[in-house]
């Protein structure tokens, strides 16, 4: 029997339970979870905002040590550590042969179908994404592992399979930021403040980081930004627009995932510039552009799913920015706490109290890793 954070229908409260995972499949690797970061995607399942999941084990931001492997998996073995991606990447269908197994064809079959826990009643939960990282064990496809070999502690590195992925890939592969240009950022969160470390490393001049959380403000200029701004105290587009002498930011991103923002997005990229989408909008959410402004001026909107990551290549580069000191992961991490703890951590994530809360063992934090 392992622990595990289990939610129940629509607006449940993440709870601790004990559950077997179930044995791997010819096809499926279990892993020993060393750590697990808590994410705004793992609240908005919790609360029902993504559409019903039934009984789920959530959490999808990890890393771990291989236990066990199936009878079909090759390349990988017990001892190897790995990060997880919530995005599979089979590695053979169309999209992963043309180098966008962000769009591979696998997250249609694995996210959220397959039971992977059994609970002490008998009955049976999924896991959330195909993963299920907060718990001791996870057993899920090999398509949905990339092993690493690296020295950085586990608290940054599970940092990589969700936050840190989306937001420097958002820059660095959906929109190509480019040397010397104006990026704006909306919401700066875990995600917001890795699209502001990506933008650093392309080499963008001005970074303004936008955000009504003082906390978030100053990380963002610790990891870059160049300005900040307040939208509870000035508007937002004008604001961009007045640091930019008038024309707007080359690039925009959106990392809430609201409508609204999303227009404010647009509204504040020059003629020519770009908006990119990466915040993820609730279920059933809809936006509107004005018609006009959206056909004249040649801007640009993209979505942008898990930073178009090819997560074999882009994870071991993150990795190497981070260990070239590129990449800051450590200051990211502002809670380190046990499984136990899931509730406070949606709450501080909720009320902005912390950029990003990891789960570690509770063997670690009693051996003193329990963080700042």
């Amino acid at each position: 029997m392992m622990q595990a954070v289990l939610n129940s229908g629509i607006n449940g409260s993440p709870h601790l339970e004990l559950v077997e995972p179930i044995d791997p499949g010819p096809d499926d690797v279990v892993i020993r979870v060393t750590a697990s970061g808590v994410c705004h995607s793992d609240v908005s399942a919790s609360e029902g905002l993504l559409g019903p999941l039934g009984t789920v084990v959530l959490g999808h931001e990890a890393t771990g040590i291989i236990e066990a492997t199936g009878s079909q998996v090759r390349g990988l073995m017990a001892g190897d550590r790995v990060i997880a991606s919530f995005r599979p990447a089979c590695g053979r269908c169309w999209y992963c042969v043309r180098d966008q197994s962000h769009l591979c064809v696998s997250r249609v079959a694995l996210p959220g179908d397959v039971n992977r826990v059994i609970r002490a009643d008998g009955t049976t939960a999924m896991s959330f994404v195909g993963l299920g990282t907060f718990a001791e064990y996870m057993t899920v496809n090999v398509a949905s592992v990339v092993k690493v070999e690296t020295d950085l502690p586990d608290e940054q590195l599970a940092l990589i399979g969700c936050g840190v992925t989306t937001g420097v890939g958002a820059v660095l592969n959906t929109a190509e930021v480019t040397p010397g240009s104006t990026v704006a950022i909306i919401g700066c969160g875990g995600v917001g403040q890795s699209v502001i470390q990506g933008a650093r490393i392309a080499g963008a001049t001005q970074i303004i980081a936008i955000d009504p959380i003082a906390l978030k403000r100053d990380t963002a200029v610790a990891f870059g930004a160049t300005h900040v701004i307040d939208p509870l105290e000035s508007d937002s587009v004008e604001s961009v627009r007045e640091l930019t002498e008038g024309r707007g930011a080359d690039y925009a991103f959106e990392v809430i995932g609201l409508p609204t923002t999303m227009v404010q997005a647009h509204a504040m990229i020059r003629p020519g510039g770009t908006a990119v989408l990466v915040g993820v909008p609730s279920s059933g959410a809809e936006v509107t552009f004005n018609a006009r402004n959206l056909q004249s001026g040649g801007r640009k909107i993209i979505g942008c799913t898990y930073g178009s990551a090819q997560v074999k290549r882009d994870f071991v580069d993150f990795i190497s920015f981070a260990e070239r000191g590129l990449l800051d992961l450590g200051a990211m991490v502002t809670r380190t706490i046990s499984l136990s703890e899931v509730g406070e951590a949606f709450r501080a994530l909720i009320s902005g109290e912390v950029i990003r809360t990891v789960i570690l063992p509770s063997s670690v934090l009693d051996a003193g890793g329990r963080g700042k």
